[in-house]
This record gives C-alpha cells, sequence and structure tokens, in this order.
C-alpha cells in the first residue's frame, strides 16, 4: 500500500505543476492591462507604474512566474485589485462554504441514487423500475441553473417551508444541495443499476444464495459492496463537476462560496482574485481524485497490484 500511494505522489506532482502554471498564465492571457483596468482609463502613467511595481508585473514573465510558486508555496497568493486584501484570506473565509456545499450536495446524490438504483436493479423491467429510469433520465436533462429557481418558487416562495438564500442554518443548505446534487443522483442512480444487475448475475451470488443466505444479506452485503467500486471512481471524476456547478448554484441561492466569489471577481475584473479561486477550486478537485484512487484500491486491493 505504501508503495502505491507514492507511486499515486509521484503522478500527482506534475499534475499541480500544470494546474498552478496555467492559472498562473490567466492574468497574461486576459486582453487588456490588469493595473489599467483596475486604476481607470483616467489614471497617470506614474501610478500605473508604481501599482504595477507594487504588484510585480514589472518584471519579466519568467521572474513573475518563479514569484509566483514562491507565493503558492507560502501560502501568498498576491493582493486583491478591488478589496486590498491577501487573496489567500478572502478565499478562506469562503473556502468552508463551497466545500460544505459540494460535500452536501454529494451526499443527497448518494442518498437519492443508491437506494434507487438497488430497487431498480432488484425490480427489472417492472412498472418501478420504469418509473425510477424515467426520473434519472429526466434529471440528467435538467440543468442546476434550471431547477434552482424552480425550488425557490414551489418551496421557498409558493410553500414558505425554505429560505431563499443564504447559508446561516441547515434550512439553508436544502434547497443549494438538491439542486448540485440532483443530476450527480440521475448518473449514479443509472450506474448503481448497471453495476447492480452485472453483480447479481455472478456465481458468487449463486452460491451465497445457495449456502443459504438471506435476500438482504446477498443484496447488500455482497452485491452491492462490489457494485459499489466503480461508482467511487464516477464520484471522484464528478467531484469536479459538483465544483464546477457550484459556481452556478452558489449565484442562484447568494451562497458565500467560492463560486460565487468567482463570478464577483470576474465582473470586477480581479485577476488576482480570479487566479487564486480556480487555482483553489483547481488543487481541490486534484486532490479528491487522489484521495478517490485510495479509496478506490481499498476496496479492490487489486489494483494495488
Amino acid at each position: 500500500m505504501f508503495r502505491y500511494i507514492t507511486t499515486r505522489l509521484l503522478y500527482l506532482l506534475p499534475v499541480v505543476w500544470l494546474v498552478v502554471s496555467v492559472v498562473f498564465l490567466l492574468i497574461h492571457l486576459v486582453p487588456g492591462d490588469p493595473i489599467q483596468q483596475m486604476l481607470g482609463e483616467g489614471a497617470a502613467s506614474a501610478d500605473i507604474e508604481a501599482a504595477r511595481h507594487a504588484y510585480g508585473l514589472d518584471v519579466p514573465i519568467g521572474q513573475q512566474y518563479v514569484n509566483y510558486w514562491k507565493g503558492v508555496l507560502h501560502g501568498d497568493l498576491g493582493k486583491s485589485l478591488r478589496l486590498n486584501q491577501n487573496v489567500s484570506s478572502v478565499i478562506a473565509q469562503a473556502y468552508p462554504a463551497t466545500i460544505t456545499l459540494t460535500f452536501s450536495a454529494l451526499l443527497v446524490a448518494l442518498l437519492l441514487s443508491v437506494p434507487a438504483g438497488v430497487k431498480s436493479a432488484l425490480r427489472r423491467n417492472h412498472w418501478d423500475d420504469r418509473v425510477l429510469s424515467f426520473v434519472s433520465l429526466l434529471g440528467l436533462s435538467f440543468p442546476n441553473f434550471a431547477l434552482g429557481p424552480i425550488l425557490i418558487l414551489l418551496f421557498s416562495i409558493k410553500l414558505g417551508w425554505l429560505p431563499v438564500s443564504g447559508a446561516d442554518t441547515f434550512a439553508h443548505r436544502i434547497l443549494p444541495a438538491i439542486t448540485l446534487g440532483g443530476a450527480l443522483a440521475a448518473i449514479l442512480t443509472r450506474m448503481v443499476r448497471t453495476s447492480m444487475l452485472e453483480e447479481l448475475s455472478q456465481d458468487y451470488i449463486r452460491t451465497a444464495r445457495a449456502k443459504g443466505l438471506s435476500e438482504n444479506a446477498v443484496v447488500y452485503k455482497h452485491a452491492l459492496r462490489n457494485a459499489l467500486i466503480p461508482v467511487v471512481t464516477v464520484l471522484g471524476l464528478q467531484f469536479g463537476a459538483l465544483l464546477a456547478g457550484a459556481i452556478v448554484t452558489e449565484t442562484i441561492f447568494s451562497w458565500p462560496g467560492i463560486g460565487r466569489m468567482t463570478i464577483t471577481a470576474i465582473s470586477n475584473r480581479d485577476y488576482y482574485l480570479v487566479q487564486g479561486c480556480i487555482l483553489c477550486i483547481g488543487l481541490t478537485y486534484v486532490l479528491v481524485n487522489f484521495f478517490t484512487d485510495l479509496v478506490y484500491s481499498a476496496l479492490n486491493p487489486r489494483i494495488r497490484q
């Protein structure tokens, strides 16, 4: 296991280098001068040069790249052009909200998809299987930017059960989590169903039944455990989609996370804050995939061989 973890860490290094390098290049690929945009068109050239020196943009791009890496390694992502605060501290305030929303959406997806997928597999070609297949297809076809406003209209405005925006209580988390996790639940339901059908046809399942094990033990202790192995991989890959979807969902529900902050930073042309937000999202995605590999290898020891 130690050798496997070491190998995965070595594979992780070039990915992290690529993510940091691409994020660094963002500020140089955006048209226009970020300092000019910050100070305005009527700013004096002396003020522009002073600001460019203060933000380290008056040195060659190679030196800027080295300085950026030094800052990343020390947790310093520069200073926000609009907020005049350290980007790292601004992101640290919003990051927990985004992670909370993302894992809440992941939990919603699992709570909906695993029972539905198992039920659909056990009732293959029956009416309830067809209903669940239709609902999952509907969930795949319904984007979160459409689902969110509908949930707000129904549960917040019409019924008055849940708050429209904010992140103060558990109730504030329900609608954003359902909005963000709905599409993932549809994907996982179909995948759990397919994986369960494959496992239920295996020889070891027939052997377990022949030994007199109860149906619940056969289904949930043996079949489901092996059926969830490919689902774990999909969860790691879909985590990045959840982070990307959080940008839209956080904007809809005024959720104080990195996604909403990214949209605000883009609107304000706060390039350093945009850099920091994208870097944080990218590195989170890389780390989640790394831990997904570890969980996958623990569930399936053959991967480590």
